[in-house]
C-alpha cells in the first residue's frame, strides 16, 4: 500500500498576502481523496521526532536557535517566513514524515510525504522557505540504521539544492544529484556530485531527454539502495519562480521516468513534494497529484 505523510499543521495558513501557497496542502489530499487515487488508510500522521535525528545534519547551535526563535534578525530574514513555535513544529513534523516515509518506502518501495523537499536548508542556516532539510534528514536517520549503504538524491526541483549538496558535501554515502534552472535562484550555486543547469525556456522534449540518460547512468555508476527524489513541479512554464518551459504532461512524464526506473531497477525511493508557485493552485494541484497517481500506477 502506498504510504503519504500527511498532517493537519502542513496547511498552517501564513500572514496574508504571502506568496507561498499553503493551501496546496490542504486541496492535495482532498483531490487524491475525492478522484479516489487515495484512500483514508493511505495516509499516515507523522509526529515530532527526536531531537538527535535532525542533530545528525543540522548545528546544535542553529538547531536549538531555531527552536527558540532565537535566531539573529539576518538568518530569520533569508529563511522568509515570519517565524512562529507552529511553524517551526511544522518543520518538525515535516521531516519525521520524511523519516517514517523512507522506512516505508524500504517495505513498499515507495513512500511519499505531501510536503518536504526543503532542500536549501544549510547544516547551520535556513533559506528560502527552509529550515531543516528532510531529505538530508531522512537520509542521515537510514545510513545510520543500517538500512542503506549508498544513497542518491535526485532532485529535480527547479532551485538547485544547495543545502543538500552542503550537507553531503565530505559524504561519500550519499550522491547529490540536481538539474535546476540555470538562471534560477539560488544565484550562488553550491557544487553537487551532479549539476546540471538548464537555459531558460527549456522544454519537455529537450529535458526528459537529458533526464533518462543522466538517471541510467548514475544508477549504473552509483549503484544506490535507495533513492530520495524532490520532485517539484516548478519546472512548469506558468510558475512565477522558476524559468523553465515545461507542460504539466511534460512534468508528469519526468515523474513517470523516475518512478519506473526505481521501480524496475528495485531501488525503494521516497518523495518529498518539494515547489510549485503557478499562478492558477489548480495546475499546482493537478501536477503534484500526478506524483501520486504514478505512484499508485506504477507500484500498486
Amino acid at each position: 500500500m502506498l504510504k503519504i505523510a500527511f498532517h493537519p499543521i502542513y496547511k498552517h495558513p501564513l500572514p496574508q498576502g504571502h506568496r507561498f501557497p499553503m493551501e496546496k496542502y490542504e486541496l492535495l489530499p482532498e483531490q487524491l481523496l475525492y478522484e479516489e487515487t487515495c484512500k483514508t488508510s493511505n495516509f499516515f500522521e507523522p509526529e515530532i521526532p527526536n531531537d538527535k535525528y535532525a542533530l545528525a545534519v543540522h548545528d546544535p547551535e542553529y538547531f536549538y536557535d531555531l527552536l527558540n526563535i532565537t535566531l539573529n534578525q539576518r538568518a530569520a530574514r533569508k529563511i522568509g517566513f515570519p517565524l512562529s513555535e507552529v511553524l517551526i513544529q511544522r518543520e518538525r513534523i515535516i521531516t519525521d514524515g520524511t523519516i517514517k516515509a523512507s522506512k516505508f518506502a524500504l517495505k513498499n518501495g515507495i513512500a511519499m510525504n505531501i510536503a518536504g523537499g526543503t532542500h536549501h536548508a544549510y547544516t547551520n542556516r535556513g533559506e528560502a522557505f527552509c529550515m531543516l532539510n528532510d531529505q538530508a534528514i531522512g537520509a542521515r536517520y537510514l545510513l545510520s540504521k543500517g538500512l542503506a549503504k549508498k544513497i542518491l538524491i535526485v532532485d529535480l526541483d527547479v532551485h538547485q539544492g544547495n543545502g543538500t549538496a552542503e550537507i553531503f558535501q565530505d559524504d561519500n554515502s550519499v550522491f547529490t544529484f540536481s538539474m535546476h534552472g540555470a538562471s534560477n535562484y539560488p544565484f550562488k550555486k553550491e557544487k553537487s556530485d551532479l549539476d546540471i543547469a538548464l537555459d531558460n525556456n527549456t522544454v519537455d522534449a529537450t529535458y526528459l531527454n537529458i533526464l533518462k540518460e543522466t538517471l541510467a547512468k548514475l544508477i549504473d555508476e552509483q549503484k544506490p539502495d535507495f533513492i530520495y527524489y524532490l520532485c517539484g513541479v516548478d519546472v512548469i512554464a506558468t510558475d512565477k519562480l522558476g524559468k523553465l518551459g515545461m507542460s504539466v504532461k511534460g512534468c508528469k512524464e519526468r515523474d513517470r521516468i523516475v518512478l519506473q526506473t526505481c521501480k524496475n531497477q528495485n531501488i525503494p525511493v521516497m518523495c518529498s513534494m518539494g515547489g510549485g508557485y503557478s499562478p492558477d493552485i489548480k495546475t499546482i494541484v493537478d501536477a503534484h497529484a500526478n506524483t501520486f497517481r504514478l505512484a499508485q500506477e506504477i507500484f500498486f
